[in-house]
């Protein structure tokens, strides 16, 4: 017998001696009572040696928490309000032209965004495919001199055939006219199809008009600003007050989280994003568009500048505006650019005075950039000396500045310049021949 086992034996025999010298002293003190019969004196012994029983302690579970399986929150914005400086109004000011030009589409023409459907969605996952799911939908729009925002919240994945129902009565039942992202065309609206889809409904919003502001912002200020991203523009041009965004990453798994807890906090930073970015989608399209505005509206508050106006010239041409956006460009170089920027908008200026055979502004813009050893510049004045004047001097002088620009920075231009030089050079010997014939 080990240790253990020898200890344990000795704690058991005390119990049992403890327990004898117990029942022995209550018989004693029961002998003591006379005129009591041996069953009595018996079942008092048994009442008094008894051991308890323990009882168990009432404890009250916590009800599982509650939380419903779909849920609309809804909040709105008075049409005097501001969102950073951005006036909420703005928005119902912009032009249909203006909105087709932003969105590349002319179905745009007749229309304005009091019947505009803001969208932006929080999903399960980032990647897109079949197994994504929105989780939240977030719908912005004008309704009753105010801007409203509706956010549906799945609290139940298996409750998502009723969050489709009630997206598709609540879609016609406003009867948008087109739609408003941002990424939406590579994300938003793909995936909102497909769950559509998946549940043998067709979203109403397929087919609309629908301006994807991403692709306009880029075009407007990735020259300006280092991130396109929604949250750095809404700080940077509206100078909105907006807190710290949630990684995307963390997204997914807060809801996870939250479907596994019932824990609604985790849930309320999500839904603050989502408004905000609807809000913030909102303020950068009147900014967007504000910058081709011909008239300076005061209660904007925006005064376009030089880079906001280049901005404005690439997204011009990028449409075929190149009149349009020639005064663009023009309007940008007579404020403050950065040198970068200047010599950009010059190249850009001098090939739509090339293209429209203005060629005095052409040559003066190009000449202006030689000091800054531009080789395409040097070769556009190479081209224009050789054909247009046929000033074979001028050209040779223009080829050899332009290789010694281009050399070390452009393998291609390198080979243009070299082959445009040995050309020249016999075309030069040639009419000096022909001189000497005379």
């Amino acid at each position: 017998m080990d240790f253990e086992d020898k200890l344990r034996l000795i704690k058991k025999e005390r119990a049992s001696r403890t327990r004898a010298e117990s029942i022995n002293r209550a018989w004693l003190e029961i002998e003591k009572r006379p005129g009591v019969s041996t069953k009595e004196k018996l079942e008092r012994l048994i009442t008094l040696t008894r051991t308890p029983k323990r009882e168990k302690p009432d404890v009250t579970l916590p009800e599982p928490p509650k939380r419903k399986p779909l849920e609309i929150l809804e909040n709105y914005y008075n049409l005097h309000s501001r969102y950073g400086k951005i006036p909420i109004a703005g928005g119902l000011k912009i032009s249909g032209e203006v909105l087709a030009l932003l969105s590349r589409d002319r179905s745009f023409a007749d229309l304005d965004l009091s019947t505009a459907l803001f969208l932006d969605l929080e999903t399960t996952g980032l990647s897109g495919g079949v197994g994504v799911i929105p989780f939240l939908v977030g719908l912005g729009y004008f309704r009753d001199d105010r801007f409203r925002v509706s956010q549906f919240f799945l609290g139940d994945l298996a409750e998502e055939e009723r969050l489709i129902r009630e997206l598709e009565q609540f879609f016609a039942q406003l009867d948008f006219r087109s739609v408003v992202t941002f990424n939406g065309k590579a994300f938003d609206l793909p995936l909102l199809e497909t769950r559509f889809i998946l549940h043998r409904k067709v979203l109403p919003l397929s087919g609309l008009p629908h301006l994807d502001f991403l692709f306009s912002a880029r075009s407007l200020w990735s020259h300006k600003h280092e991130s396109c991203r929604l949250y750095h523009l809404a700080q940077q041009i509206l100078e909105a007050d907006r807190e710290e965004d949630i990684p995307s990453a963390e997204i997914p798994h807060r809801y996870f989280e939250f479907l596994r807890t019932g824990e609604f906090s985790l849930i309320e930073p999500i839904l603050y994003h989502n408004q905000e970015d609807l809000l913030s989608l909102l303020g950068v399209v009147i900014s967007g568009a504000a910058v081709f505005s011909e008239e300076k509206e005061d209660e904007l508050e925006f005064a376009a500048d030089a880079m906001d106006l280049f901005g404005a010239a690439k997204l011009l041409e990028r449409t075929g505006e190149s009149e349009r956006s020639a005064r663009f460009m023009r309007r940008a170089l007579e404020g403050r650019l950065s040198e970068e920027i200047a010599v950009l908008a010059k190249i850009k200026l001098a090939s739509h005075f090339k293209k429209n055979r203005d060629w005095a502004k052409a040559i003066n813009l190009w000449q202006e950039m030689t000091p800054l050893n531009q080789p395409t510049c040097y070769r556009e004045l190479a081209i224009y000396y050789e054909h247009r004047e046929r000033d074979y001097e001028k050209a040779r002088q223009a080829a050899e500045e332009g290789l010694t620009a281009a050399t070390g920075t452009s393998r291609s231009l390198e080979k243009d310049f070299s082959h445009r030089l040995e050309r020249l050079k016999h075309k030069i010997e040639r009419k000096r021949k022909e001189k000497d014939t005379e």
